[in-house]
Formats: structure tokens, C-alpha cells, sequence
């Protein structure tokens, strides 16, 4: 069991609960490719809110709440009352007196968090403009299974300092893994996440991707133009920061390379990495399922 309540950012899991999320993870992958599926969930109910459209959230956290004798209800923004007027904080009062946990795939940070002050049952924050906390457990895990630790490596981070690379932030702080972020002027990661982990690992900030890269065990990126992002902004990242071959040539030979997805191919990344032998996004894609198994059997639910 966590003691926190809720995941909104992952700065809410300490290292303990951490490794014991992933160790989790990582036993109910084997077992579920053993046929081994134990009903930790039985009878329980997951809420699953969505503002954005959902490939990987909605079929991991759908398909895991199944596996684990469980069952999901997908409710899209447009048939919940708030499209109506009612208030997010009424929402959740409401939605807490039905379901056991909640998960919310938002555009605002606040709404989760109104969502969480409200609710009397455990909220996941399946994505908000400001964090991506189960994408980070679903790194994390594939880091592992890939190097066998965590501790001691060196991750850079390349693009966008958005949502993801905050809690990739708060993920390595606990890991022990020290990360190098490229990103254009003024696209850099919270300063208050950067505040709240620099004294727990080496965190480098850089406008050099190179720089970034060099002796580096893990290189990851994410798209440059997200969600009703302005297409302008393609300009400042494009090509400087796209995970190219000859970038990857300067990390680690061992390196592996991680996108969340979905990629926009011929952008942040070109198709000879992601679909090269260092990549590991599909097995990172199919984590997903198996650390949000993991995190709601550790949630009090």
C-alpha cells in the first residue's frame, strides 16, 4: 500500500513505494504471461473521466481493472454533467459515492486536483497539461527490465519540457537517476519540480541536445506539437531537437530510446530510432497495463 491517497504528479510516492509499485509491475507482467491472473480488484469499480482523446490510458487502465477482476466505466466529458454547468467539485462527491478510485484524463492540472480535494476515494491523474505520472511508472518499469536498475543511470530528456518530463523529473528524483534536459528558451520544465528534486540527483538544463545525450543510458522525447498545441511552435524545436541516428550516436552504445506516443515520425524522431534496435517504445507502450495494475492494487481501494 502508498500512503498518499492520490497520484496526481508522482511526487506523491516516496522511493519505498516506489520500487515496490515497479517489483509489482514487473510480477504481474510474468504472471499474466504465465495465465496467471489473480482478482486483486474483485468487485471494484474504476471512474474513468476523459477531456482528451485516450489510446494507451483508456485500453490499459480498461483492460488492467479486467484483469484484475475489476470493471471500468469510460465517460467521456461530454456525458458527465459538467458539460452541463455542474461543478467539478460536485462531480466528484458524486462519482466517489459509486466507484472505488477515479481516474482523469484533463487538460487543466486544477481539475484533477479539485477532483481530489472532493472525492472520498483515491484519483489517478491519467494525464493533465502539468503531469503524466502513470507514463512515468511505465518508463521506470521498462528502464529496469531493460538494465536490470535504476539507480546510477543517466537519462536525457530532449524536446519539450512539458507534463511528462515533470514527472519524469519526480520519477528519476526517486530512481536515483540523474537526467540532462535539452529544450529550446522557454520551454524548459516547472522550476518548482526542478527546485523540489535538484538536492536528490544531478539535474542538468541545457539548449544543447548533444550535450544532453553524451554518456547517457536512456534517451527519451515526446512530440513537439501536443493537443491543441499552436503548430507554430514546430519551428523552435524542429530540427535541432529530433532524436536522430547521429544523436543517438553520441549517447551510450547499450542506450535505449523511449517515446510515450503517440510519434509524429519525421519530427521529434525518425524512423530509423523508433523503429531501430534501441528502441523499446512498444514493450514501454505495453507497461502501461502492467504499472497501472500495479499502482491501483497499491492504492487503498
Amino acid at each position: 500500500m502508498i500512503k498518499s491517497k492520490d497520484v496526481l504528479t508522482l511526487d506523491e510516492v516516496d522511493k519505498k513505494e516506489l520500487v515496490q509499485i515497479l517489483d509489482l509491475a514487473i510480477k504481474l507482467k510474468k504472471d499474466l504471461k504465465k495465465g496467471i491472473s489473480k482478482p486483486l480488484l474483485k468487485n471494484k469499480t474504476l471512474a474513468m473521466i476523459f477531456q482528451k482523446p485516450s489510446t494507451r490510458t483508456r485500453i490499459s487502465f480498461e483492460a488492467g481493472m479486467f484483469q484484475l477482476g475489476g470493471h471500468a466505466l469510460n465517460l467521456s466529458s461530454q456525458e458527465l454533467q459538467p458539460s452541463r454547468g455542474e461543478t467539478v467539485e460536485d462531480t466528484a462527491k458524486t462519482i466517489s459515492r459509486y466507484a472505488d478510485v477515479i481516474m482523469a484524463r484533463v487538460y487543466e492540472h486544477s481539475t484533477v486536483e479539485a477532483l481530489a480535494k472532493n472525492s472520498k476515494v483515491p484519483v489517478i491523474n491519467g494525464l493533465s497539461n502539468s503531469f503524466h505520472p502513470c507514463q512515468i511508472l511505465a518508463d521506470l518499469m521498462t528502464i529496469k527490465e531493460k538494465k536490470g536498475k535504476l539507480k546510477g543511470l543517466k537519462l536525457a530528456w530532449i524536446g519539450d519540457g512539458n507534463n511528462v518530463c515533470n514527472s519524469m523529473i519526480y520519477g528519476c528524483a526517486k530512481a536515483e537517476i540523474s537526467i540532462s534536459i535539452a529544450t529550446p528558451k522557454g520551454f524548459e520544465p516547472s522550476p518548482k519540480v526542478i527546485q523540489n528534486c535538484k538536492k536528490l540527483i544531478d539535474i542538468e538544463l541545457t539548449q544543447d541536445p548533444q550535450k544532453a545525450v553524451l554518456n547517457s543510458d536512456v534517451v527519451v522525447t515526446d512530440t513537439f506539437v501536443s493537443i491543441h498545441d499552436d503548430p507554430k511552435r514546430l519551428k523552435k524545436f524542429y530540427p535541432k531537437y529530433q532524436v536522430n541516428s547521429s544523436l543517438m550516436a553520441k549517447a551510450n552504445e547499450s542506450a535505449i530510446f523511449m517515446h510515450c506516443l503517440p510519434a509524429k515520425r519525421g519530427q521529434e524522431v525518425t524512423a530509423s530510432v523508433i523503429d531501430g534496435s534501441q528502441s523499446v517504445v512498444w514493450d514501454e507502450a505495453e507497461n502501461r497495463l502492467h504499472s497501472q495494475k500495479a499502482l491501483l492494487a497499491s492504492l487503498s481501494i
